[in-house]
Formats: C-alpha cells, sequence, structure tokens
C-alpha cells in the first residue's frame, strides 16, 4: 500500500482540555497496546496473511495450505506456528490429520474488514 496523502497540521495554539482528558481517560494501558501492536506485526507478513487468507476460505491441513500458496510444508508449519502463537489459528486433529482454522469470529472479522477496506481504498483509484 502506497501512502500519498500529505498530512495536514494544526496552527493553533489552543488545547481543547476537555477533549484530550476525554480521550486521556479511556487511553488503554501501555501493555494493552504493546499487545494490539504486536498482533497487528503478526498479521503484518505477507507470507502468514496468505495463510489467514487460505484458513478464511476453509479449514485446511498443513499439506493443503503449502500446496495452495505453493510453498513447503516446513515453511507453513513455521508461518501457522507464529499464528497459533499469537492465538489467531487453532487446529484439531482428525485422525491422522492435523486441521487448522482461524481461532474465532474475531479474527475473521478483523481480515475480512481489512479485505474490505482494501478492496474500497482500490476502487478510489479508479
Amino acid at each position: 500500500m502506497k501512502i500519498t496523502k500529505t498530512v495536514n497540521s494544526c496552527d493553533c495554539d489552543s488545547v481543547n482540555q476537555e477533549l484530550v482528558d476525554k480521550v486521556k481517560k479511556k487511553f488503554p494501558e501501555d501493555e494493552i497496546l504493546g499487545d494490539l501492536s504486536d498482533f497487528f506485526k503478526v498479521i503484518g507478513d505477507g507470507t502468514r496473511i496468505r495463510i489467514l487468507w487460505a484458513l478464511d476460505v476453509s479449514e485446511m491441513c498443513v499439506c493443503d495450505i503449502a500446496n495452495v500458496l505453493n510453498m513447503t510444508k516446513s515453511a507453513v508449519s513455521h508461518q501457522l506456528r507464529a499464528l497459533r502463537d499469537a492465538d489467531l489459528v487453532k487446529f484439531r486433529k482428525s485422525g491422522k490429520e492435523v486441521l487448522y482454522s482461524l481461532s474465532d469470529n474475531h479474527v475473521k472479522e478483523i481480515f475480512e474488514q481489512g479485505l474490505i477496506h482494501i478492496q474500497e481504498d482500490k476502487k478510489g483509484d479508479e
């Protein structure tokens, strides 16, 4: 994603103290914001986002994910571990097969909303 917009800055010297106090009161703790930052770092990897896309479509085993993404099983497994550690994917065993899926509806919604946002940006560029 290219950033081409300039940021306008404020030339005012006064502070809306009521607004500042309201925002400060609602501000999360640094630990929460750090966790949120880590969350976006994990999903910010191109390979991991492709895995999340595949799992948004269907529950899959490592072999199938590797085939869809044209990657080795080892490389996919490595990325799945990072996604599992971040609680973005879960797995279940079915006989000898291990099937991966998105961990919950929150992950699905975040992923799908991100896609919608990007697609809206693309429509605006046309």
